[in-house]
């Protein structure tokens, strides 16, 4: 695990995912998202946005190098050099695609003695290379001594 003094602006982490069938159909029923696109045979393995996202978010606080720090998702800003914009989906993931996840640290930032912040950026890419998901501008509240 890294504390936060040790995390660097530009460094990044990687991890991979996958989502089963079962996995979406979970979620979509915790979600409770009512999209017909979820009805249709056709495009019922498409995993939804907010599904990559979260997992993503999961995939980044498992993190050997992130895990035992207490962190909490603070927010999702904008960001000025992409038209204010934070995440935006370029190709769909089906369940059973492997996701390969690069997470980078774009900002860091004391906030008190106690706490800091880190902005993270998220990136998703199937294994051929397309983008599936850019995420801007992650921010997360880090304690800067871990819990013991």
């Amino acid at each position: 695990m890294k504390k936060f003094a040790d995390l660097k602006v530009g460094e990044e982490f990687h991890s991979t995912c996958t989502f089963s069938k079962k996995e979406l159909e979970t979620y979509l029923a915790f979600s409770r998202i009512k999209n017909t696109i979820f009805d249709d045979d056709e495009y019922s393995t498409i995993v939804s946005g907010r599904a990559i996202i979260a997992r993503m978010e999961g995939e980044f606080t498992r993190l050997s190098q992130i895990y035992g720090n207490m962190i909490l998702l603070y927010g999702m800003d904008g960001d000025a050099s992409w038209e204010n914009r934070n995440t935006r989906f370029l190709k769909p993931l089906h369940v059973e695609e492997i996701l390969k996840i690069k997470f980078t640290i774009s900002d860091k930032k004391d906030i008190d003695e106690d706490f800091g912040m880190i902005t993270v950026d998220f990136e998703g890419k199937k294994e051929n290379g397309d983008v599936v998901v850019i995420s801007k501008k992650n921010l997360y509240r880090i304690k800067k001594e871990p819990p013991r």
